[in-house]
């Protein structure tokens, strides 16, 4: 029987062979007294192509996530809306396209890019910010490197970062680690992340649950929050 700890997706593809491995990681997972909820790039690019599989999507799409970005909607929109009913800071990333910025030159991962469209980058309708969210514009994966995040979030005497968004095994794995690294209690939900690969989300959400971050299901957020509120 898979323990509370050890109850998520990955469940099917981590052998108990493994789960003895990093047994050491167990612990207690929580939300801390002032959380703030970071949302990792759900800009219209990995949404273009509609709710296909990505093999498909890609062809003509290149940067879509297909199916897996449309799976996480809903339950986003929900991570939102509960956030937002419970008055916690709100964080948007997405890419940066100031052109004097030169982002063309110095971008996230190795991927290759098509043209550089900035409508592309624009944060999808159904996530759309709200006056007093705050915007970063970033042009590595990590949320932190070279933008003022860490200020922001030392302002707001934030402890805890609740994160979303996408892609599990690029952006959202480097926030994550650098949140940890600046001392923050770090939180993935895990309805509300994505990749394009489902193999590779769920590997990567198992070694950040255990090496950097408490991965709760959606629900287990919300009691969460309800309670603090």
């Amino acid at each position: 029987m898979v323990n509370s700890f050890e109850d998520h997706c990955w469940s099917d593809v981590v052998s108990q062979e493994m789960l003895d491995i990093y047994n050491a990681y167990q612990r207690r997972t929580y939300i801390g007294d002032k959380p703030a909820l970071l949302v990792v790039d759900l800009y219209n690019l990995v949404y273009e192509g509609g709710a296909r599989p990505v093999h498909e999507a890609i062809k003509a799409f290149p940067g879509s996530a297909g199916v897996n970005a449309w799976n996480a909607m809903e339950p986003t929109q929900e991570l939102l809306a509960l956030a937002r009913k419970s008055g916690i800071p709100v964080i948007y990333t997405t890419t940066e396209t100031r052109e004097e910025l030169k982002p063309k030159e110095v971008y996230a991962t190795n991927r290759q890019m098509r043209d550089f469209d900035r409508e592309a980058f624009l944060i999808r309708k159904e996530f759309e910010p709200e006056p007093g969210d705050l915007i970063i514009y970033k042009q590595r994966a990590s949320a932190f490197f070279g933008t003022p995040l860490i200020a922001h979030l030392r302002k707001l005497g934030v402890d805890t970062v609740i994160v979303c968004g996408e892609s599990t095994s690029g952006c959202v794995r480097a926030s994550v680690v650098d949140c940890y690294s600046y001392g923050f209690h770090t939180v993935v939900v895990e309805e509300c992340c994505f990749d394009r690969s489902v193999l590779i989300h769920k590997l990567f959400l198992f070694d950040l649950h255990h090496k950097y971050a408490d991965v709760l299901h959606l629900d287990e957020v919300k009691s969460r929050l309800q309670a603090l509120r």
